[in-house]
């Protein structure tokens, strides 16, 4: 199987994406921009305390209230949902147990906002409080309450693997060093807040659902399954989504509730979740302790590779599952390790559950893993580069757990940012205060195994030419900002040898679009690019054919390129697309075609437990360089300048490639200096854009961006993922800048002035006390 070549035929640069202008002037309407007149207005009520047993939920007075058209609680849904088929452990509104502080009790659709509140005053509610556990290690006490009957230890799971001979791995290092990071839990932080719109029809029995959903397809399932209504009543409509970052990669609770409540009030029913909700809803990346063991030989060889990961997922699974797998799988597919050990735990916790952010599982590993190479390698006094050169992987290969890597661009990327940041000339010659640090990174374009898996095309694209001349692209694809629409578009018109403008995308609505899984692990342009190009080659040997009736030759002799069909040159016989397009209507009115695309058996991982996550069709590569300030007497950390490289295939749109990677430094940025996700008793102490603290544009620094294209045999085009992958390279890249300002390693995320302080006075008493020690002896 490989990708139609590229032609080449649209602006190598890239070109705007096609909803930019809808955006940019407010034309594009997002869930809560949707026509509300009507409809009644739900507020949520949710748990004050963080672990008990619901000894009495009264609403009666609450419901007699003039204008509470329906409440809901737990008794009005007896069935769990969940993203993964073998871990929905969670209900909509809580059952008889609250396991975290602003978890949902109840419910009220009424007339309006002020109404609705009134009504939560009046619900009275009563507790047996628990034992509540804040940190992995106190939920990991023996004698530690469980959050689920079902799951000893509070583990969620556990994962062990091991691959290779890793005790002779260690035996061959010249140098073995273990290590501890801490990375603190952080935020999706998207702009736009939670919220839905649901419609229930009580004389059809149909739900119509709108939300900001990034699987419209999942919440479809969830919707028909919590509702118990047949999926065929359901209709789910994508509106524009304000930023995901895997916030809405799963169905969360407020959707479903939204549409219970409208269901009850047989009408249409609004909810907008305040910033602190949308917080509360959470579904973010978990406080991670990583402990990793590396081996190295004296050249900077790896010999073998130990990893133990412990995340605080919070109450309920979610991706919980998929996430602590991810932590171990991509581990692998970087480097060429000869043998890996790891041993994941996912913890249930008292807190709002974490789930599935940017970067899937891989980033604070990723983050572990840079770092301490950074530290063996000043240890034995080698260049980082040198060392990641050491270790390079050679495409195709699979690695040792059974992950396909078809195209490998590190090195060039590796090659980029070296040149493009001045390295050699620079790196141990800056001013006191100011370093440079490196570090890569990878990502999957999109999980070769679907969640739920049916035997279904893992995408599907079709396509619609009618009398007008234009060619409509329907796809049930989420674009949430990041330019997949855009991406389809290109790639259809690429195809068919068409402008851009002659394209329109149709995407996300049930009724109409295919069934597409979803935006999550950068799929979208890998899978539904390659249905969409499988869809134009159809159409275009429509087109071909029709072409050759109307010119009396056979379809091998006819060529077309610029929206222009002809034989040989075209100078005697030519045709332009549109006479092409009637032609091919006659007698068959408006043509429909489809195009699929499936990640082979081979590509969907190992056959070890867990094996088909982290597997995908085509990995993402990427070096970064970053450039930093320290400033001694505050900790103040200063990003100067970064230059990120990534290999992403083929860049199908150039300039969205770009912004993608720039938003990904963006977000390490945040990660590495400043987000954290704080709790006090259960509640988050930072659930406001005042409070929780990310980097603004004052603080972005320039990033030069370089664009790798290796060209995949299998992506649309020769493209991969361009999302995620510059992603995690950016925490460990500016730690080791860190290290080399001011020689201090830091060892917990983010680094914050208080950090970096605390940092410099330990080296100052471990000093003073290194002093005593001599003078003493």
């Amino acid at each position: 199987m490989s990708s139609p070549a590229f032609q080449g035929g649209l602006d190598r640069a890239g070109v705007p994406l096609v909803d930019g202008i809808d955006k940019v002037t407010g034309r594009a309407r997002y869930t809560a921009d949707l026509d509300h007149a009507d409809a009644l207005v739900a507020r949520i009520l949710r748990s004050p305390i963080s672990h008990g047993e619901i000894a009495r939920l009264d609403i009666s007075k609450a419901l007699a209230l003039n204008g509470v058209a329906a409440i809901v609680t737990g008794e009005d849904c007896a069935i769990t949902y969940g993203v993964l088929p073998i871990a929905m452990n969670e209900y909509p509104m809580a059952r008889d147990r609250v396991r975290y502080r602003g978890e949902p009790i109840a419910a009220v659709a009424a007339i309006d906002a002020e109404t609705a509140q009134r009504a939560l005053d009046l619900i009275e509610c009563e507790f047996r409080k628990l034992p509540a556990y804040y940190e992995s290690e106190a939920a990991r006490a023996p004698d530690a309450w469980l959050l689920h009957d079902n799951k000893p230890g509070n583990i969620e799971r556990e994962v062990h693997n091991e691959f290779g001979d890793l005790a002779a791995g260690f035996e061959a290092a010249d140098l073995i060093r273990t290590h501890t990071h801490h990375c603190a839990e952080v935020n999706h932080a998207q702009i736009e807040p939670h919220a839905c719109l649901m419609d229930y029809d009580p004389a059809t029995g149909r739900l119509t659902a709108q939300s900001v959903s990034q699987v419209g397809y999942y919440l479809h399932l969830m919707l028909a399954r919590c509702l118990e209504i047949d999926p065929s009543r359901v209709r789910v409509i994508k509106p524009f989504v304000g930023g995901g970052f895997g916030a809405r990669v799963e169905v969360l609770n407020f959707e479903v509730i939204a549409a219970l409540l409208a269901r009850k009030a047989g009408g249409k029913v609004s909810m907008r979740l305040s910033r602190e909700e949308t917080f509360i809803t959470h579904r973010a990346r978990p406080q991670t302790d990583i402990t990793l063991t590396i081996g190295m030989r004296r050249d900077g060889r790896f010999t073998a590779c130990s990893c133990e990961v412990v995340q605080r997922g919070g109450a309920y699974a979610g991706y919980g599952i998929v996430t602590i797998l991810y932590a171990g799988a991509l581990l692998q597919g970087l480097y060429d390790i000869p043998a890996v050990k790891y041993d994941g735990y996912r913890v249930y916790t008292n807190l709002p559950p974490c789930g599935a952010m940017r970067g899937h599982g891989s980033v604070d590993v990723r983050h572990a893993f840079e770092n301490l190479v950074d530290r063996m390698a000043r240890e034995l006094g080698h260049d980082p580069f040198a060392v990641r050169r050491t270790n390079l992987l050679a495409a195709p290969t699979r690695t040792l757990n059974d992950l396909m890597v078809n195209s490998y661009g590190l090195a060039e990327c590796l090659d980029k940012v070296e040149h493009a940041s001045g390295w050699r000339e620079r790196i141990g010659r800056l001013p006191p205060g100011k370093g440079l640090g490196m570090a890569c990174s990878h990502y999957v374009s999109g999980s070769a195994k679907p969640i739920h898996f049916t035997g279904e095309p893992h995408a599907v694209v079709a396509l619609r030419l009618d009398f007008d001349g234009g060619v409509t692209a329907l796809t049930g694809a989420a674009d949430i900002g990041q330019g997949s629409s855009t991406v389809v578009a290109i790639t259809v018109a690429e195809t068919l040898g068409i402008a851009l403008n002659r394209v329109r995308v149709i995407s996300g609505d049930s009724a109409i679009t295919p069934k597409d899984n979803g935006a999550y692990s950068s799929r979208i342009t890998f899978m539904v690019g390659n249905a969409a190009i499988d869809a134009a080659t159809k159409l275009k040997q429509i087109l071909i054919a029709a072409a050759a009736r109307k010119l009396e030759a056979a379809p091998e002799q006819i060529e077309c390129a610029g929206e222009s069909f002809f034989i040989g040159s075209g100078a005697q016989a030519a045709l332009g697309f549109a006479e092409v397009a009637k032609a091919a209507l006659v007698d068959e009115g408006a043509i429909t075609v489809k195009g699929t695309f499936t990640c082979p058996p081979e590509s969907q991982g190992g056959k070890h437990r867990g094996g088909a996550v982290g597997s995908t069709m085509g990995f993402s590569y990427a070096a970064q360089v970053v450039e930093v300030s320290v400033d001694d007497a505050t900790g103040l950390i200063t990003v100067d300048k970064v230059w990120a490289a990534l290999d992403c295939g083929r860049a199908i749109n150039p300039l969205a490639v770009v912004g993608q990677v720039q938003g990904a430094v963006w977000m390490g940025m945040g990660q590495a200096m400043c987000e954290e996700t704080r709790y006090l008793d259960g509640l988050p102490a930072h659930a406001s854009f005042l409070e929780y603290r990310m980097p603004t544009m004052i603080e972005s620094p320039p990033i030069e961006v370089a664009i790798v294209e290796s060209v995949d045999p299998f992506g649309p085009f020769g493209a991969k993922e361009a999302s995620e992958g510059a992603l995690a390279g950016f925490p460990p890249a500016m730690v080791n800048a860190v290290a080399n300002a001011i020689g201090i390693d830091l060892d917990d995320l983010p680094a914050t002035p208080d950090r970096v302080v605390e940092a410099l006075a330990r080296r100052r008493r471990e000093a003073k006390r290194a002093v005593a020690v001599r003078a003493a002896s």
